[in-house]
């Protein structure tokens, strides 16, 4: 298999023009293998086999849970605790479609007033409990920008959104080879000592780079506000870098009153 070119600015690689070279301009974008199966579907691959989604698969339309200081980003978990008549209803039309619904944070003096951005989740553990209740577990899919609000006779709310500047979302592990992972794991460090915690210090040495992050900013115990920005951030070597900035402030402001859930 012939992997696809990489990428160099030509001011940062040595180049030996006694040698025949090629130069290409490279547009925004990816280089990519593009392989078309037995029924005609077109699929994409990096050069390292991972499969890049397309973002046109995703649903246009989405039902939202609103909640303020929940964060939701592509493949990690999101455990919720189902109780709202109107959120029930919610989850048991998901259940009865594309199991996918949006988590988004609202302003948490108006519910009424979101956030532009959220994430689309997928519903990938339900059970329905005592009292009423659901216990649903979301995993994080792509995150949107919000276009516009819906007229819809059901009595939660949905939104058109627009996935488009979140494209990279879909491909696992993207950006992973940008992040400083030590001075991230230094600086849990310090915070857990700096609050006398613990934690599974194996399941972080297995866990890849993108869910250490990710799963950080998901456990972190910052206000709507920072985990917004988190959320927001380009890449994730800036939310890395974003979540250390917040980690350091926090220690230097004393012994914190809240902790990581």
């Amino acid at each position: 298999m012939i992997k696809p070119m990489l990428a160099y600015k030509v001011d940062a690689k040595p180049i030996d023009w006694s040698e025949q070279v090629y130069i290409q301009p490279k547009l925004d974008g990816v280089r990519c293998l593009i392989q078309l199966n037995e029924k005609g579907k077109v699929h994409a691959y990096s050069r390292t086999g991972k499969e890049f989604k397309n973002i046109n698969e995703l649903p246009p339309k989405v039902s939202v849970f609103p909640l303020a200081g929940a964060l939701l980003l592509p493949r990690t978990q999101l455990p919720l605790n189902i109780f709202e008549n109107r959120y029930l209803e919610m989850v048991d039309d998901a259940m009865s479609n594309n199991r996918m619904i949006a988590m988004i944070q609202s302003n948490k003096d108006d519910n009424n007033a979101l956030y532009k951005t959220g994430c689309l989740g997928k519903i990938t553990s339900y059970s329905e409990v005592a009292n009423s209740r659901m216990l649903i577990t979301l995993s994080g899919v792509c995150r949107f920008n919000i276009t516009s609000e819906l007229e819809v006779v059901t009595p939660y709310r949905q939104f058109q959104v627009d996935y488009e500047n979140f494209s990279s979302d879909l491909v696992k592990g993207h950006g992973e080879e940008e992040v400083e992972r030590e001075k991230l794991i230094e600086s849990l460090k310090k915070y857990l000592e700096h609050n006398n915690l613990t934690i599974d210090w194996n399941a972080i040495d297995n866990s890849s780079t993108e869910l250490l992050v990710n799963s950080l900013c998901i456990l972190s115990p910052y206000k709507p506000r920072e985990k917004q920005a988190l959320l927001e951030a380009e890449t994730l070597s800036k939310r890395s870098e974003m979540l250390i900035a917040m980690t350091e402030m926090s220690m230097s402001s004393g012994p914190s009153t809240e902790q990581m859930q």
